[in-house]
């Protein structure tokens, strides 16, 4: 072996991040242009699965497929679109072009125009403070693990035998499915589901427990509701024993109870949670332990060896894009000013793009009776939005739980735009405002988010309109 090919280059560095998501972008990009010397790996593509394989393409899926249900449902509206054909290939263009477009900002040109030294390379640890990849060796003060996640695959006989897809294949289909059966039915599992019907696929989902398991029962009853009424197949309390090829397609053995059954469909995707990406980074020569769901952290992002910070998916505890850039503003605060902050997760929103969507915040109704004892519970229904009347979407509601003094715990919203009309309890729960603060503001009028003042004004509801308040109404017009 010559000497040549055995030089390796050492850099000593600020900040490494391993990992170029969304987490170790943000902390690459926050930390250059502090001017931190600063060097990020990436063995892949950048923008991590959000960009690629995620939060942007299966959004610009789902838009096509609402485009298609608010065509075929126009008719309401008193306007005939004709039949309603998808020209899937032209689906797929719009994925690629939306990708595409904002790929610039999450590029190794952007980043290196920033000051970052990118390393298109599988990266390891090789010491205390030191990784290593792509014949590069850096030293530095402090190291980010943003390694995200991926689909975890069950150990389902025969699964490995067909051609399943997952979230980082299922956006290379050049057609629609015939018949897209999903193995999970968490958010990923949902959307995907409700994106294919939508776009004329027949879908079936396979769940082991109940749907959307995360977010308030109440809610997901709705969910459920509207899903079948969309026409997707939901089967839960089932799992799933054996997976075959089939001529037509590949077939699913499922087992509910004592009962089994053979479903049959063209296509398959398995969606049944995510595991953080450990492997190859030989994380022990750091000192860093992992657990169950990824690398143990402290609440100041700290792994077992303090001077290496984990964000993210990797190490969780929510596997959200937008949780991973908020950690990455903590570990900016540990790592550069050497301020102890903690990351606080109060106020976590999520949001699952079934239309209408489903959203969540703080604590769900029995977590909050658990840690609170009495609370109160207060509804709005948006059939009683005066936007969502004109609109004419009115399924859903929101809900909202306080203590029994009206401090706001947790909120769920199912219905139009709930993504965006969460957040405004996302703010109130982060400053601890009282649910008078939501009640009082003015909110223009129509819009759905008047739903959000109208449910808070619902909570003081009995103790404005009762007797009592009204006798003593009565009292003082006596008195002129």
């Amino acid at each position: 072996m010559s000497l040549k090919s055995t030089m390796v280059e050492h850099i000593e560095a600020d900040i490494c991040v391993i990992g170029a998501g969304s987490g170790g972008l943000s902390v690459a990009a926050g930390a250059s242009q502090m001017g931190a010397s600063t060097v990020l790996f990436e063995r892949d593509r950048m923008g991590g699965d959000c960009l690629n394989f995620g939060c942007v393409p299966s959004k610009a899926l789902l838009a096509a497929a609402k485009a298609a249900r608010q065509a075929r449902g126009c008719g309401k509206f008193g306007v005939t679109a004709g039949d309603v054909t998808v020209d899937f290939p032209f689906v797929r263009a719009h994925l690629r072009s939306v990708i595409a477009t904002i790929e610039p900002m999450d590029s190794v040109e952007r980043f290196e125009g920033l000051g970052v030294r990118v390393i298109q390379a599988d990266a390891r640890f090789v010491g205390d403070r030191e990784v290593e990849g792509g014949g590069i060796r850096v030293k530095a003060r402090r190291v980010v693990v943003a390694t995200g996640s991926s689909a975890m695959v069950p150990p389902i006989p025969g699964l490995d035998t067909v051609p399943y897809l997952t979230n980082e294949t299922i956006f290379d289909l050049e057609q629609a499915p015939e018949h897209l059966i999903v193995i999970g039915g968490g958010p990923i599992g949902i959307e995907m589901a409700h994106a294919f019907r939508g776009l004329g696929s027949q879908v079936t989902v396979v769940e082991m427990t109940t749907i959307l398991n995360k977010d308030d029962p109440e809610l997901v009853d709705i969910a459920r509701r509207l899903l079948r009424d969309d026409g997707v197949d939901i089967r839960e309390g089932a799992g799933v024993v054996a997976v075959a090829s089939k001529d037509e397609g590949v077939s699913v053995e499922l087992e509910k109870g004592e009962v089994k059954e053979q479903i049959t469909g063209s296509h398959i995707i398995v969606a049944a949670g995510r595991r953080a990406n450990v492997d190859g980074l030989d994380l022990e020569a750091a000192g860093i332990r992992t657990g169950r769901t990824g690398i143990e952290i402290d609440a100041r992002l700290r792994t077992s060896n303090h001077k290496i910070f984990a964000i993210g998916d990797v190490a969780g505890p929510y596997q959200f894009t937008h949780m991973a850039g908020y950690q990455a503003g903590i570990v900016i605060r540990n790592a550069l000013f050497r301020l102890p902050a903690k990351a606080k997760y109060t106020a976590v929103p999520w949001v699952t793009y079934m239309d209408p969507e489903l959203a969540q915040v703080g604590m769900s109704e029995t977590e909050a009776r658990a840690a609170h004892g009495e609370i109160k519970v207060v509804r709005w229904p948006f059939a009683e939005n005066d936007r969502a009347q004109a609109d004419r979407s009115t399924d859903g509601l929101v809900k909202v739980i306080t203590t029994a003094k009206g401090h706001i715990l947790g909120v769920s919203i199912l219905g139009p735009h709930a993504g965006e009309l969460i957040q405004t309890w996302c703010l109130a729960i982060q400053e601890g405002l009282k649910i008078g603060a939501v009640a009082s503001m003015i909110a223009p009028y129509p819009t759905l988010g008047e739903i959000n003042k109208r449910v808070a004004g619902s909570y003081f509801t009995p103790q404005l309109f009762n007797e009592r308040v009204r006798g003593i109404v009565r009292f003082l017009a006596k008195l002129g």
